[in-house]
């Protein structure tokens, strides 16, 4: 049988909510032993985010699996030798407070290095370890806007839009840690000296700005939101609504492909208003409306069965999970759960040679596996007993 890539590779896990539990949880599905430590109080607040009562929310189950869950109290000593004792077999810790609030525990990078100099050590948080806005609260809003995201999404004329998909925190305190934390990870293997790795949410959405990077460059401001190639000025590059609410989206930026709408709905008439003909896209816009609140989505899409052109319908989440594509590569998941039923959860958004996709553990209880984390350490059950008795786990 295949060894996961991150088999053998064993990470801590301080953080909570929704940012670094999907970092640690991209790193569990491809084989990490990922150690979830929750405070032993209220533990990770998205446990209970948005469920009824007496229920685990599912953005907590779908984010947390293949872990194990450890309480710990990091504002005693017991627990904070405790936590250095995992630390000497680690490979990775990974936290989300802000910043200083490791180093007053005893359990930041210096502490950490010093049992272990192969560690790598990651802080995720909004604005970065240092600058002026280091101890500012945020959250995804907030670093969408420092990072000047916010002011470009939405139609043109219009006030900022809001999505509902958290871009800094998924793509700067998720992805972007991932990255670093498997660099440092590749270099500690060689070297046998780890690093510290400092993520911060608001960079991780500035850097990928490269749209208005651009303008910038080019023109010396960014592009007013909604008049841009890709934000809605081009009819080749819009969403049309349908004659059921419901909407298309035209991805056509290639001509080739602008060119075969065109013929689709009948008018060939709007070819010389792409883009890249440099003509006024305003006509093409106002037909293709037009055009599109003429049939229901469905017709629509039996309209461009067939032609391959960048047109496809706009779906709902609900609709988009039960789309064959996904289904045929195996991304939509219910995996049981011991007390939460079938959970319904996304997959590994990748595919390896020799690896296939599992949960082969459903997200822990609060501090299911800390006398199992504890045996491991050498620790007796009486030793684990006084621990409990104390309020230290």
């Amino acid at each position: 049988m295949a060894t996961k890539p991150l088999s053998g590779i064993r990470v801590l896990d301080l953080t909570r909510l929704l940012p670094g539990p999907v970092c640690t949880l991209h790193l569990a599905d491809l084989g990490a032993d990922v150690i979830k430590i929750e405070d032993t109080g209220l533990g990770d607040y998205a446990r209970t985010l948005g469920a009824p009562p007496g229920k685990t929310a599912p953005v907590f189950l779908a984010i947390n699996r293949n872990k194990r869950g450890m309480k710990l109290d990091l504002k005693k000593p017991e627990g904070v030798a405790l936590f250095l004792e995992l630390v000497r077999d680690a490979h990775i810790v990974v936290e989300g407070f802000r910043p200083g609030v490791v180093d007053r525990l005893g359990v930041g990078y210096e502490a950490a290095r010093a049992v272990n100099p192969a560690i790598v050590y990651c802080a995720i948080s909004g604005y970065g370890q240092t600058g002026p806005y280091r101890e500012l609260a945020g959250h995804d809003l907030n670093y969408c806007s420092y990072a000047g995201l916010t002011d470009q999404i939405g139609e043109a004329d219009r006030d900022p839009v809001i999505p509902n998909f958290q871009i800094a925190d998924i793509l700067g305190g998720a992805l972007v840690p991932v990255m670093g934390i498997l660099a440092a990870l590749f270099d500690a293997q060689r070297s046998g000296k780890g690093r510290y790795v400092d993520a911060a949410m608001s960079e991780g959405v500035l850097a990928h700005n490269v749209q208005a990077l651009s303008a910038v460059a080019n023109h010396g401001a960014p592009t007013p939101r909604g008049s841009d190639l890709l934000s809605g000025r081009e009819a080749c590059y819009h969403v049309y609504r349908t004659a059921d609410g419901k909407f298309m989206a035209v991805g056509a930026l290639e001509t080739k492909f602008w060119n075969e709408v065109c013929d689709v709905v009948g008018r060939p008439d709007l070819k010389p208003h792409h883009w890249a003909a440099g003509a006024d896209p305003a006509p093409a816009i106002e037909a293709l409306r037009t055009i599109f609140a003429s049939r229901t989505q469905a017709q629509w899409v039996e309209a461009f069965a067939g032609h391959d052109c960048c047109v496809s319908p706009v779906r709902p989440f609900d609709e988009a999970i039960d789309d064959p594509q996904h289904k045929a590569r195996g991304m939509i998941v219910r995996a049981p759960h011991p007390t939460e039923g079938d959970v319904l959860q996304i997959a590994l958004p990748l595919k390896l040679t020799d690896f296939v996709f599992e949960v082969e553990r459903p997200a822990p209880a609060p501090g299911e596996h800390t006398a199992e984390i504890l045996r491991g350490l050498g620790h007796s059950d009486a030793r684990i007993a006084e621990l409990q008795r104390t309020g230290v786990i």
